[in-house]
């Protein structure tokens, strides 16, 4: 019924700069919270950064100061602004949501989506 759709990924060089986005489609009644994961090759996935729907935000060690991650509620869209990137940020990057639908006889359908993921290669 949710649907999550990344681009944005692409190859740059080191110290380049991406912006990634994430937009949902479908029956949404509201989004919630909304993350970006990624996944190098040989490696578990893991969170690169958060967003609540009122705009807070937490990010991994690794990508303090370099990433941000912002959303606009209206488009049911998230970002991540990637710069002064690195060879070791090179992965699939992924995006998940929280969302909240009504049937049509009024019930609340809660679920997590995920997209399909979009690549990130930094070169050195």
């Amino acid at each position: 019924q949710v649907q999550l759709v990344e681009s944005g990924g692409g190859l740059v060089q080191t110290g380049g700069s991406l912006r990634l986005s994430c937009a949902a489609s479908g029956r949404i009644s509201r989004i919630n919270d909304m993350a970006w994961f990624s996944q190098a090759p040989g490696k578990q996935r893991e969170l690169v950064a958060a967003i609540t729907s009122g705009g807070s935000t937490n990010y991994a060690d690794s990508v303090k100061g370099r990433f941000t991650i912002s959303r606009d509620n209206a488009k049911n869209t998230m970002y991540l602004q990637m710069n002064s990137l690195k060879p070791e940020d090179t992965a699939v990057y992924s995006c998940n949501a929280d969302y909240i639908y009504y049937t049509d006889t009024g019930e609340p359908v809660v679920g997590r989506t995920w997209g399909q993921g979009t690549q990130v290669t930094v070169s050195s």
